[in-house]
């Protein structure tokens, strides 16, 4: 029976990975752990599944909250500019208090997100969180010029967002998004060494800096608070990789995400250290390269927009906005289904010790 049981380990730990390394063994105690860490999980709705339909005043904020709930989540991840003219950013103190109100109401956490670490943007999430409770926000860097200067530039914003961190009880969470690569800003953090700025880790970006994800992941793991799932499937340009948004779990999709869910679940010793798994289906997201396997010592960044999801070939405006709502009820389905599968592994291998080794 425990026989079965690992080679079923195996396969869920072993699909889509093409790094090497076996897949641990499923002893009595990690059977405990695991199902320890799959009680203390926290799923997060996030706002681009349905961004489609954000942009076009179909789904508000406000809409999001109910998914979360009826999904039974414990919260939601909201960029500050997702729903236009409906979005946190355009509030007004009142409809901040509302909506923070709704959340507190049906018992969801609500984290933030920006596309910057520029002080005028970095002000203004900090305004809106204080307004609506938030304690955790997501920021990258968009800025364009060679590495060493973009590094450089980047650590002066990192020293302004942990003042205002200690300033005001907030918690930055640095994403790798697909121009920098996790050894960089593992780097970063490490010079800045505060215990209120940490990383977001999403499945899918460091394809585009030329990077494999386990490796990716193991690089950036000591600071990883907040995850984003997705599936991706990786597309070969020059001398790097682009990725194209897919269904996480379908066959097209490239990455590991058990293998992934399972060590990102397995970080922390005592208490669980990513404190966020944030389901971001981004089914047809198109993303390029941004680093080449030859690359110079110091190479150029371009300048990246914020991430977007054009309509792609073929579909109306109507059948986007509909199946939206269907890829983002996929993810949830899929994502238990995996979570579901790791505890009937971890239950099997406790009830039947016979075999298993702790």
């Amino acid at each position: 029976m425990n026989n079965k049981i690992q080679e079923r380990f195996n396969f869920l730990l072993s699909h889509k990975v093409v790094e090497h390394g076996a897949a641990p063994v499923l002893t009595e105690a990690l059977a405990r752990r695991l199902l320890e860490r799959l009680g203390q999980l926290r799923l997060f709705a996030h706002a681009y599944p349905l961004l489609t339909n954000l942009t076009h005043g179909r789904v508000t904020p406000a809409d999001l909250l109910d998914f979360a709930y009826r999904h039974e989540l414990q919260g939601l991840s909201l960029h500050l500019l997702d729903g236009e003219e409906n979005s946190l950013s355009q509030m007004s103190s009142a409809q901040l208090q509302a909506f923070a109100a709704k959340a507190k109401a049906l018992g969801l956490d609500v984290h933030l997100e920006i596309s910057s670490t520029l002080k005028k943007d970095v002000d203004q999430v900090i305004a809106i969180a204080l307004a609506l409770g938030v304690r955790n926000i997501r920021v990258y860097s968009r800025y364009e010029g060679t590495l060493s200067r973009v590094m450089d530039v980047i650590e002066t914003d990192l020293h302004y967002l942990a003042q205002q961190a200690d300033a005001h009880d907030l918690n930055f969470d640095f994403e790798q998004h697909e121009e920098l690569k996790s050894g960089e800003i593992a780097q970063l953090l490490n010079r800045l060494n505060h215990p209120r700025l940490h990383a977001l880790f999403d499945f899918g970006n460091m394809i585009n800096a030329c990077e494999q994800p386990l490796q990716a992941l193991r690089n950036l793991a000591p600071h990883i608070r907040q995850t984003h799932l997705k599936g991706v499937r990786i597309v070969p340009e020059l001398n790097g990789f682009g990725h194209y948004g897919v269904l996480q779990g379908s066959d097209e999709d490239d990455l590991p995400s058990a293998r992934m869910l399972f060590e990102l679940l397995m970080l922390g010793e005592e208490t669980p250290q990513v404190i966020a798994f944030i389901l971001e289906q981004e089914n047809h997201y198109v993303a390029p390269a941004f680093r080449q396997s030859l690359e110079a010592a110091d190479p150029f960044i371009a300048y990246r927009k914020m991430s977007d999801t054009p309509l792609p070939n073929g579909y109306s405006l109507e059948q986007m906005l509909a199946d939206e709502h269907r890829w983002a009820n996929n993810q949830v389905a899929y994502v238990r289904s995996l979570l579901a599968e790791f505890r009937t592994l971890a239950e099997l291998t406790l009830a039947n010790p016979s075999n298993a080794r702790s």
